[in-house]
Parts: C-alpha cells; structure tokens; sequence
C-alpha cells in the first residue's frame, strides 16, 4: 500500500516555512502499514495542483494533500479538486456550518458569511470534521484511488489524521505491518561499517532491509521489516540485531529508542557516580549543551567555561601566556591545560576541553581551518587527539562535538 504526500503552498517554495507536515504524515502512515511513495510541494496554482494530483493518482493508492483549504479567494485547493473529479457542483454543509458556530461562539467571534465558504465542497466528497479548526478535510474515493485533503494548519492536520484519516484507511485496506529497529554507531564511516557486515547484509532475510543513516560523528543502522505477520517480524528484527551487536560492539552506542551518544555518557555517568565538566572554545558550550539536553544531567554535570578568546583561557581557567605564545591558541598543550583547569575548577571526574579553528579564518594562529584539539582529563589519564575537520564551519563545530562525546564514551566504558 503506497501513499503521496502533497504540500500547496508558496510560503513553502520561498522558504518561508518549513514543510514538517510531510515528515509527521509519513511516520504516521508507516505506523499502520502505508508506506510513502513520494512527498512533493506545489505552488497555489490551479495547473501545477492538478498535474501533481494526475502523477500521484498513476503511482500510489492514498493521496494525502495538506493546504490550501483557507477561507480566503487564494485558497484554491477546493475548486481544482472539483475540476480534478469532474464534479461541478459545490455543496454547502450544513454540519459543517453548525461546527463553525459552536467553535466562534466558545470565544464570542461573530459568524460572518466569509466562513460559509469554508463549508461549502465538491459533492463527490465525504465531509471530515476538524475538531480544531474551522476548514473541513475531504475523502474521495475515485478510480480505486483515495484522495484526502486536509488543512495546512499542524495541529488542524495532525487531529484530523488521527481521528478521522488513519481509521478509515485502516478500515477500508488490509494493511500490512511494518517494523524499523534503528541502532546508533558512533567512530567509524559508512563505509567501513558497510565493509564489516557485508556479509551479514547480503544474508538478510527477504522481508528486511538495511539503510545507513550518516551524520555527524555517526552512522544510524535502520532495519525494516515488513509482512503480515507482527510477531514473526519482531522476532526476526531481534535476531537480525543481536547479529549486528556480535560483529559491531565496540562502536554501538544502543538502539534509536534508548540512547544517543549523550544519553548514554549519562547513563554510565551516573551509574558510576562520576561527574564531567567542560571548557569550550569553538564550540561556545555547544557540548555543554548537548549533555545537558537529557533530562536529570543535574546529577553528573557541573559546568562549562566558555572561553572564546585567549584572554578569557588566561582570565577564567589560568592557561599560560607562555603556552599560548609558544603553542598559539588552537594546540595540544593549550587544550590539555585547558581540560585540566576545568576539572580542577570544577571537581569533576572528567574534564573535556576542545579549541579549533571552526574558519573561515584562523585567528592569527600557524592551523589551518578544520584543525580541533580535543582534550580529555580524568582521575589518572591524560588524553589529547588532533583532528581536521574540514569545512564549513558547521560541519568542523558539530563533528567537534561528537568526536568529543565519543571519546568520552569511550573512555568511561
């Protein structure tokens, strides 16, 4: 069972907003069963709706559009639909107009005729209530395909598919199940990793399937399953991942649902009663951050030093003017003291401190853009790792924090 997602709207082709509907619809239908073909956006134009409509209907069974069901003269969505299905009458709802009411009159808004555009639709279609908002979606059902559309508005979108679209697809399709297990490595690239489980990935039963998922400092490993039967793939999903723990331990940090990098440094910190800290030139306490972002870090972190100049090094954490005007700023010896100062300030267990050049320039120092040293001070070791990251400047800031959580990591297991 294949869907399409359809998003009208302008805003969206100019970039003035971002289209999160498609991604929130798509794991949703995935959810039941419905697997999604294709997403595409369009503008409000009556030619590029219907020509969008006639390419979804030839390749998918559910057509899901979102927008364009204002009750402004630009909102033309209803109107082309009609023209779409050959139906020439447009229909007032009376149920539809009782709703409006009710919901103007919970916050003493006067019913003006304007909104009795938004009640008015194509014959051909079955009326979906909004309960959280004024425009209607509509069902049709034509040339055994299934076409629904649905208001822009997320929260109008998002109660209507789930009270109103998601039930009766699964009432009129029997659908099959499908399962993702999606397992997190960190510290080597997908290439290395696919080299390792080749084997393992050209063994893989027919109703699953591997991706890889690169970002940052890591590769996710999504394992889908599809069939009928949910036990039977639940079953062959947990054995297909208890393989990839046997042949990738060292660089699997748990599965999607349980752990990110950062939730799993937690996780062992407080385990073991330890405390970390960091000192942060770069990245501006953007690992401060990222460790903080799981919920109870009060109980393992204790605090950052943003030091962006070499005057605050010297001012907040004490690294000597004789390091920096030997070493300059972004070297081994400057990272080092600054990890040290931290975690002697701090008290903590672990100390991390990283100074780079994230670029485009490079600050009067003799690196070149993309060079990090990351430092890692503990109760009895000293770490320090060179690294060149590269550019753009995001890309050197956010592979600096990950590599620094991944040293970490791998350090306290």
């Amino acid at each position: 069972m294949n869907a399409e997602i359809i998003t009208i709207g302008d805003e969206i082709l100019i970039g003035q907003i971002v289209d999160t509907n498609s991604q929130w619809i798509a794991i949703e239908l995935n959810k039941i069963g419905v697997s999604v073909y294709q997403i595409s956006s369009v503008q409000d134009n009556r030619e590029h709706i219907l020509d969008a409509l006639k390419e979804a209907e030839s390749r998918a069974d559910i057509v899901i559009l979102t927008g364009g069901l204002g009750p402004t003269k630009d909102d033309i969505t209803k109107k082309t639909i009609a023209a779409y299905f050959n139906d020439d009458k447009i229909v007032e709802y009376p149920e539809v107009i009782a709703h409006i009411k009710g919901l103007f009159k919970k916050i003493n808004h006067p019913f003006k005729d304007i909104q009795r555009y938004q009640a008015q639709l194509p014959s051909k279609a079955t009326y979906l209530k909004n309960t959280f908002g004024t425009a209607p979606g509509m069902w049709f059902y034509e040339n055994n395909t299934v076409f629904i559309s649905l208001p822009g508005v997320p929260y109008e979108m998002k109660g209507l598919i789930i009270n109103e679209v998601l039930p009766r697809i699964q009432e009129q399709f029997k659908l099959p199940f499908i399962i993702h297990r999606t397992i997190n490595t960190f510290g080597q690239g997908e290439s290395m990793i696919a080299e390792r489980i080749e084997d393992f990935e050209n063994n893989l039963p027919s109703c699953i399937k591997l991706a890889y998922l690169p970002s940052f400092g890591k590769v996710r490993l999504r394992l889908s399953a599809k069939g009928e039967s949910k036990i039977l793939l639940e079953e062959a999903l947990e054995k297909e991942v208890d393989a990839l723990y046997l042949l990738i331990p060292e660089i699997i940090a748990g599965t999607e649902d349980d752990s990110s990098l950062e939730k799993k440094v937690g996780e062992l910190l407080k385990k073991s009663n330890k405390t970390i800290g960091t000192a942060e030139s770069l990245t501006g306490g953007k690992i401060a951050a990222t460790l903080v972002s799981v919920p109870g870090a009060s109980s393992y972190f204790k605090g950052s030093f943003i030091t962006y100049s070499a005057e605050t090094k010297i001012n907040l954490l004490g690294v000597a003017k004789e390091t920096l005007k030997k070493h300059t700023v972004v070297s081994k010896e400057v990272a080092l003291e600054m990890a040290k100062a931290a975690k002697e300030k701090l008290q903590t267990n672990y100390a991390i401190a990283v100074t780079g050049n994230a670029g485009p320039t490079t600050d009067n120092n003799d690196k070149s853009v993309g060079v990090v040293f990351i430092a890692l001070v503990t109760d009895n070791k000293e770490i320090v790792e060179e690294f060149n990251f590269g550019q753009p400047r995001e890309k050197v800031i956010n592979r600096t924090v990950s590599k620094a959580l991944e040293i970490l990591l791998k350090e306290i297991l």
